[in-house]
């Protein structure tokens, strides 16, 4: 009788979509939603990999940090390398995260970097005028209307938001040149300029490691008989479906439906940038 032979078990964790834009209806990449998944990733088998997979075109910095953070905890505490394997985007915050694994992975056709921070809005000053509306705003406090997009726009604010926007950039580029020290092959002005690049390029530039996918990599390291266990975030019971739902059908104001109409052309343009 043959002996009994445990073949090798890499689990597998996707983050897949914008991070942190979570309305009731529509669960963005957060830390609180992903926690216990990672956990359980890494206590799943004594394999010392866990894989990696990634598709977003960004979103929250302070969330890309805190999964990144939980991320490189476990892998200290459990003794584990992380390899990373992204899809068709891994940019910005998207890229943040990548920069957990210890070695990252793309598709020829990949898009990544984009190592930059935004932000967007409006001006509606001239429209409510257009339209005959009085816009009435009090506050405590001078600067607790700024960057209203109802009122004139205030050299002073944008320059205050500009200098918070390099503030959040120069600890994304302070953490890729920590995670990548020796790999990275161009200048900072090229690299942290927010551009992005396909695999192949990203791969000459030092941001990623190579081109590869994950069953690919893992049967390398691990042998043919590794076998892949995908971890998926919890989700909501039907109960906690239909709070959701109660929720947001019963809102008096509609601040429900606009929270999830905002996030979803919010969502399309974050994956719009780079043409999907």
């Amino acid at each position: 009788m043959w002996p009994f032979t445990r073949h090798p078990v890499v689990p597998v964790v996707r983050f897949t979509g914008p991070i942190g834009m979570v309305t009731p209806l529509r669960p963005g990449i957060s830390l609180a939603s992903y926690a216990g998944a990672l956990e359980k990733a890494f206590n799943l088998s004594k394999a010392p990999s866990v894989a990696i997979l990634i598709n977003s075109p960004g979103g929250s910095p302070v969330q890309s940090n805190l999964i990144f953070k939980r991320i490189r905890d476990l892998a200290d505490e459990k003794k584990k390398r992380v390899y990373v394997f992204c899809e068709d985007v891994a940019a910005s915050g998207g890229y943040f995260l990548a920069i957990a694994g210890d070695e990252i992975y793309a598709d020829p056709s990949s898009i990544i970097g984009s190592i930059g921070v935004i932000s967007a809005s409006f001006g509606f000053v001239e429209a409510i005028d257009k339209l005959g509306i009085e816009r009435r705003v009090y506050t405590a406090g001078l600067n607790k209307s700024t960057l209203d997009p109802f009122l004139p726009e205030n050299p002073d604010d944008v320059e205050r938001l500009k200098s918070l926007q390099r503030e959040v950039h120069d600890v994304f580029i302070g953490l890729v040149k920590n995670r990548r020290p020796g790999k990275l092959k161009a200048p900072d002005t090229e690299l942290f300029s927010g551009a992005f690049w396909g695999g192949a390029k990203a791969t000459e530039l030092g941001l990623i490691d190579g081109l590869a996918d994950v069953r690919s990599k893992m049967r390398e390291i691990h042998g043919d008989k590794v076998k892949l266990k995908v971890v998926e975030p919890e989700k909501p019971g039907l109960l906690g479906r239909v709070r959701r739902l109660s929720t947001h059908a019963t809102s008096s104001d509609g601040l429900a439906f606009a929270d999830d109409l905002v996030s979803a052309v919010e969502t399309r343009a974050l994956w719009s940038r780079f043409g999907l």
